[in-house]
């Protein structure tokens, strides 16, 4: 027999923009009421599309309501963190703080928000259609377990989910999947550009392209194998593919994508110097 999972609590957003909304939707498809959702958006085009969506009608400033929500959500952009925290902070004092912010770091977040109850997430955009990847870190012994079971619930709307034990490994978190689509997207960009320089057109490039992408990826979630060993069943030597790989490998692409990566973990690093001063 399943045990169903507890009822949602009141939540409340800062921030309206494209990630909070991926995860109101999950929210109230999994029934929690839009009524039950608090949301803080200064900018009214955001506003006005929370409504026309959800129903939900957002405030431009943080009010007394917030202090019926059990978890709040941050979603605004690390450099907007403090000025959005400072005002909000009085009204929370008794709720778990859930922060999608890129770089910015708990101690931060908690001289900011004086509470120590903090969960720090690195979801992706597939969490707009229900297929996201989130990270999610906790200082231990600030957020108990029952805490830890409410971010999942929540978390679990938008996809799927991977807890680390040091704060650091969001940077990496933040480089492999928050960043993570775009390198998708630029390599389906060259893929459907080689297609058409081949005489495909457009549309049949892209859908080759997106198809193969889409089934390489399902294959490897649902394969116990390396993904060396998957690589090497379609590498035949000689073949074309063999022809293609000797190629890249000779261009050093995993090493410059591997590069490019350590970019991606050196700025969210940055972002928390940056950004995430509590003075």
């Amino acid at each position: 027999m399943t045990t169903s999972a507890p009822p949602l609590p009141p939540i409340a957003f800062i921030g309206g923009g494209n990630m909070a909304s991926a995860i109101i939707g999950g929210l109230i498809r999994r029934g929690l009421p839009a009524g039950q959702i608090e949301v803080v958006e200064p900018f009214e085009p955001a506003r006005t599309a929370l409504f026309e969506q959800f129903g939900i009608t957002a405030q431009p400033a943080p009010t007394e309501a917030l202090t019926r929500v059990a978890l709040v959500v941050w979603a605004v952009k690390p450099q907007t963190f403090k000025e959005a925290a400072l005002p909000v902070a009085p009204h929370t004092a008794g709720a778990l703080h859930l922060s999608v912010a890129a770089g910015i770091r708990t101690d931060s977040i908690g001289q900011w928000l004086a509470s120590e109850r903090i969960v720090r997430a690195m979801p992706n955009t597939p969490a707009l259609i229900g297929q996201g990847m989130t990270g999610l870190y906790s200082r231990a012994g600030s957020v108990d377990a029952q805490e830890r079971a409410l971010v999942e619930q929540v978390v679990t709307t938008t996809g799927a989910y991977l807890w680390v034990e040091q704060e650091s490994l969001l940077d990496a978190v933040t480089a492999l999947s928050g960043s993570g689509p775009a390198y998708v997207f630029y390599f389906l960009e060259a893929m459907t550009t080689a297609g058409e320089d081949m005489g495909l057109t457009q549309a049949q490039a892209r859908q080759l392209a997106v198809a193969t992408f889409a089934g390489a990826s399902e294959l490897a979630r649902r394969s116990d194998e390396s993904l060396d060993l998957l690589r090497q069943r379609v590498t035949s030597k000689g073949g074309t593919t063999h022809a293609a790989i000797e190629s890249m490998e000779a261009d050093q692409v995993a090493q410059r994508f591997m590069r490019a990566l350590d970019a991606a973990q050196d700025r969210a690093r940055e972002l928390g110097d940056e950004f995430g001063s509590a003075a």
